[in-house]
């Protein structure tokens, strides 16, 4: 059985700016290299803005372990300025040993909740929710503690660019 609560990892962080601003950030693929504090982002592909379920981004990555890869990344929650959330599937990958990998959806999530705190800040969460992929995956990302640090850091990156010019 699935110890759900351990198989999603969040971060969360008051930031003095509106909840309309900050979500057009994290709404726009464009912006995600600039957010991302993973360091695996390359870059968008088809990084067009986001306007509701359904929609889709590719973004290009890279670790150590794939090498080069692409994900497609399709928008499963959307609620304008409250939440949003995207499950990533394989699309390309630079290594054969990898090719099994695409196509392929592990069911994980990522996404942001935005909560107004007054007019001028948000408590801002981004999770990662592996809570329906397959053991392996749970077990690689250790239930998604693996990426609290880089959410720590996505967070802080999306404080400065949504205060900048302020």
């Amino acid at each position: 059985m699935t110890d759900t609560k351990r198989d999603i990892a969040s971060v969360t962080r008051r930031i003095d700016a509106p909840a309309g601003r900050i979500f057009a950030i994290v709404a726009d693929p464009a912006t995600h290299l600039q957010l991302d504090g993973s360091g695996m982002l390359r870059g968008g592909i088809e990084a067009a803005g986001v306007s509701g379920v359904g929609d889709m981004f590719r973004m290009a990555m890279h670790n150590d372990e794939m090498g080069d890869y692409e994900m497609d990344n399709l928008i499963v929650e959307y609620e304008q300025d409250r939440r949003i959330a995207w499950q990533p599937v394989v699309a390309r990958v630079s290594r054969p040993e990898y090719e099994d990998a695409i196509s392929n959806s592990a069911l994980q999530r990522w996404g942001y909740v935005l909560v107004p705190a007054g007019s001028e800040a948000t408590e801002v969460t981004e999770f990662y929710d592996c809570s329906r992929s397959p053991e392996w995956l749970r077990e690689a990302v250790r239930g998604g503690e693996r990426w609290r640090e880089a959410m720590t850091a996505t967070l802080d990156n999306l404080a400065r660019l949504s205060t900048s010019g302020s």
